[in-house]
């Protein structure tokens, strides 16, 4: 019996000499999915906040705007992962196209049932598929890198690229929301979400060159097996449940917070120094050639969160508020870029996307779960009560981490065995 093992880099993929943004921006293709991606993506950032506004506009009750943003929340934490099943079995545009058109229209549905006064019911019902079909561009994204990158050190600097696109969406998409639902009219948010989702979306679908191949069916019995259940996935997920506690916990409580003082515009200026904050640290912790293993950064770097996180609740005025989310965001980002650049050791490259889109998931449930406590603790205790909600779930989340480190190992590569005098073909083993 003979075996033989190799592994060759991709031959989209630069020479792996030092990992670097201008190396990783080289990568042949890149820019044909990169452009699309995160116009595809800058609705995501307005969803939430315009949600709130709107149905804290037409209801009075933050704890209500809090409920309906949390149904959609869930949905969408729900449903992702079998959308990047899907994707990973049968192609990216396959379930993109549909995902987008329901959105759209889910969204604008949405919209005209708060502006008429709709009971409650009526908006969790609309949620549900408005939240079921949030495009999961991010997830594709960071599976078209993986496919080009596979093995090579520029992994983790496409990580944190990611880390900046998404955040970058977060600058501009709050203050986007905000500056039309208070300057123009409580729904242009939403509105304006649904139709640069239905552009950005099929503009993305369209990019079918640079998609993941398919699996051949009989590879997919052994690829397509749930990335859920893998022990490292499941940890992640609670982590990230518990970076999404910091998202809802801060959209509702800086919105409740800036209300109370008479300046609403000053939401979006706050979320956004927050998710500046993000931004910045993703691009130096891409830049940066790491020698320490990647589970001991998100050990180090998630206590830094539930520390500054931890601050927020005893705030009171803009300038503490903005330089602890400040803060908060820069320590957000390198636990978003290690926990993503695990998945690479962990997860088969078959199951990738549905392991992206169940850490984008865990980010939407513990921010709907997050949005729904903070409403409730803004309506009925002191100002700024619900900022006791990110510090909960950090905390939380960090005490899972430290305890269940040692599942983040990373699995052993795959690789090819040849056996007998080649009269069977080869085969995929773990």
């Amino acid at each position: 019996m003979a075996s033989t093992v190799t592994t060759e880099p991709s031959k989209d993929s630069p020479a792996p000499s030092r990992p670097g943004y201008g190396q990783l921006l080289r990568t042949r293709g890149a820019w044909t999915f990169l452009l699309p991606g995160f116009a595809a993506r800058q609705p995501f950032a307005m969803l939430t906040i315009s949600i709130v506004l709107l149905v804290q506009h037409t209801t009075g009750s933050y704890g209500a705007a809090g409920a309906a943003a949390a149904v959609t929340g869930v949905s969408m934490a729900l449903f992702a992962p079998y959308s990047g099943r899907l994707a990973d079995r049968y192609g990216q545009r396959a379930v993109l196209v549909p995902g987008v058109l329901l959105h759209t229209l889910s969204g604008l549905t949405l919209t005209a049932l708060a502006l008429a006064h709709a009971p409650l019911w009526a908006l969790f019902a609309a949620a549900v598929p408005t939240g079921a079909s949030v495009p999961q561009v991010g997830p594709m994204v960071r599976a078209r890198w993986g496919v080009k990158l596979q093995g090579t050190p520029l992994m983790t600097t496409a990580a944190a690229f990611e880390s900046v696109t998404d955040e970058l969406t977060f600058v501009f998409g709050p203050l986007l929301a905000t500056a039309l639902c208070t300057t123009v009219t409580p729904a242009a948010g939403l509105v304006t979400e649904a139709a640069l989702t239905l552009l950005g979306g099929l503009l993305f679908a369209a990019q079918k060159g640079t998609q993941p191949a398919v699996t051949a069916a009989g590879h997919a019995r052994v690829e397509h097996a749930s990335a859920l259940r893998i022990p490292g996935v499941r940890v992640l997920i609670a982590v990230f449940l518990g970076i999404g506690s910091v998202f809802g916990g801060m959209q509702v409580s800086l919105a409740a917070f800036t209300e109370s003082i008479g300046e609403p515009g000053l939401n979006g200026v706050l979320y956004g120094v927050f998710a500046a904050g993000n931004m910045l640290s993703g691009v130096v912790c891409g830049a940066v050639a790491w020698k320490v293993a990647p589970q001991r950064r998100l050990v180090v770097g998630y206590g830094a969160l539930a520390l500054t996180a931890s601050g927020l609740w005893a705030a009171h005025s803009v300038l503490v508020l903005a330089g602890l989310g400040l803060l908060v965001g820069m320590c957000i980002a390198p636990a978003l870029i290690t926990g993503y650049t695990l998945v690479e050791g962990l997860v088969p490259a078959g199951a990738r996307t549905e392991a992206f889109t169940w850490l984008t998931g865990a980010v939407a449930l513990g921010q709907a779960a997050a949005v729904t406590i903070a409403g409730q603790l803004e309506d009925r205790f002191w100002g700024g009560a619900g900022f006791l909600v990110p510090m909960a779930g950090t905390v939380l989340a960090l005490a899972t981490l430290v305890t269940l480190r040692s599942r983040l190992a990373a699995r052993p590569r795959s690789r090819t065995v040849a056996r007998g005098v080649g009269h069977r073909m080869p085969m995929t083993v773990d």
